[in-house]
């Protein structure tokens, strides 16, 4: 948060609130599917130990400079592209890591609690970020980011699981296992299916954070606590759909939550583009949030209770790379469209697109149930057949 607005700060620019989103999630599109072959090849505790680690330096670094006076839009920029890399390697390990810390049997409800504690602190985070950016600058911001990585490597460390084993089978080149996993992924389709998808509306739909600043700072004039309060809204409604996740869901449950999801999220995201007054602008981040972590969560849950163990590291990659390796491509163009339409066009777009999503998930549920309905009737009359 802190980040978004130092750089809105410097240059007033929202193409370069583009291009920061860029830089942060390139090296999700170059690194990250590497990662998922390096998460199945290692023991993934230590691998996201390490990953956190550097993760705390980089946050040190971006304090010091900001603190110091020195910072420049271009370190701004750098240090971003630093975090994506090493966000690119953890990701796919903390994805697959899930299963190692609670089991299968309660994979699904790990996905759930996973995406509410994050959304927890998504609230916290941008209400704290606006209140200390308001009363005392960015540079209090990044030291507290900073330590906030001490409890999480006192977490890792304390953790007590059982000793690593490496499978039998997973000796080759990192290339050819690269190719195996994409073999697996493209072969299947409910896997491959469900990335595509993502990729799509995780690529043009999800690139509402980059402009929040544009619509606190300009269009509705709230200043840093006003956009503390708009993501504090969507974390809200991403917690709500995080313990709506809780539940049992059977598959069927699940394929519906992709459509409630996508369109509850363009719904809210597009009434939320065109808004003048902060409670219904809040209102429709509450809704756009409760949306897209129901989209998110539920694809997680559907990709990790398919994929067979083997294959979980590198397809958690892919997933990580159609989720956030897409965003540089839609951050550039939620940047372009705002400096050359408005805010509000670009966030329109992004509404479009998660809307777009669910028309394609509903003819797709339609297609499933029409199968169904096939494949019952020719049980019915197969008998019949045989008579005759």
């Amino acid at each position: 948060m802190a980040q978004a607005w130092l750089m809105h700060r410097l240059t007033a620019s929202p193409l370069m609130l583009g291009l920061l989103g860029f830089a942060q999630f390139t090296p999700v599109l170059l690194v990250t599917i590497w990662a998922g072959v390096l998460a199945d090849r290692v023991d993934k505790r230590r691998l996201v130990f390490m990953t956190q680690s550097a993760a705390a330096l980089q946050a040190v670094a971006i304090a010091i400079v900001v603190s110091a006076g020195i910072v420049r839009p271009w370190m701004v920029l750098a240090l971003a592209f630093v975090f994506g890399v090493i966000n690119a390697i953890d990701l796919p390990a903390r994805q697959s890591f899930l299963v190692e810390m609670v089991g299968k049997e309660d994979l699904p409800n790990a996905i759930a609690l996973s995406s509410a504690a994050f959304n927890s602190a998504r609230i916290v985070g941008p209400a704290l970020a606006g209140l200390t950016i308001s009363a005392i600058g960015e540079g209090p911001c990044f030291w507290i980011n900073a330590a906030s990585f001490l409890p999480v490597l006192a977490g890792l460390s304390m953790m007590r699981l059982a000793p690593f084993a490496r499978a039998s089978d997973a000796g080759g080149s990192a290339l050819a296992r690269l190719v195996e996993g994409y073999r697996y992924a493209a072969g299947s389709r409910p896997l491959r299916n469900l990335l595509i998808l993502l990729g799509v509306c995780a690529g043009l739909g999800f690139q509402y954070m980059i402009l929040l600043p544009v619509y606190a700072n300009d269009l509705l004039r709230t200043g840093a606590r006003g956009m503390g309060l708009m993501v504090a809204a969507f974390g809200v409604g991403s917690i709500l759909a995080a313990a709506w996740m809780t539940r049992r869901h059977d598959r069927r449950g699940l394929r519906r939550n992709l459509l409630a999801g996508l369109s509850l999220g363009g719904a809210g995201m597009g009434i939320f583009a065109w808004s003048k007054a902060m409670p219904l602008t809040l209102a429709m981040g509450f809704l756009a949030g409760f949306g897209l972590i129901l989209y998110v969560a539920t694809t997680s849950t559907l990709l990790q209770t398919t994929v067979e163990d083997e294959f979980r590291g590198r397809v958690m990659g892919f997933y990580t790379l159609m989720f956030l390796g897409t965003a540089p491509i839609g951050s550039l163009i939620a940047g372009w469209l705002a400096q050359r339409f408005g805010a509000r066009i670009a966030t329109s777009f992004s509404a479009a697109a998660l809307l777009g999503g669910a028309v394609v998930v509903y003819f797709r549920l339609r297609a499933i149930a029409a199968q169904k309905t096939f494949a019952a009737a020719a049980m019915i009359e197969a008998p019949t057949d045989r008579m005759g």
